[in-house]
């Protein structure tokens, strides 16, 4: 099932008010989730330069800006 499916679902037994109450908190979760990878990505020493580091970090700050538009 894909995320459009279960909100399409959810919309049909349950006001949009309620369906955001429920989805964007995951949405939310889901994107901390991927930031976090990138940021350990960012992190590690092993066989990455500079350039691969500031990009992973740049990665994960642009993943938590979506969740600010």
């Amino acid at each position: 099932m894909t995320k459009d499916t279960a909100v399409q679902i959810l919309l049909e037994h349950f006001s949009e008010g309620m369906v955001r109450t429920i989805v964007d908190p995951l949405v939310e979760d889901e994107r901390e989730a991927c930031a976090r990878i990138c940021e350990a990505l960012s992190n590690t020493e092993a066989n990455m330069n500079k350039t691969w580091r500031n990009g992973c970090k740049s990665s994960a700050d642009a993943i938590r800006a979506r969740g600010q538009k």
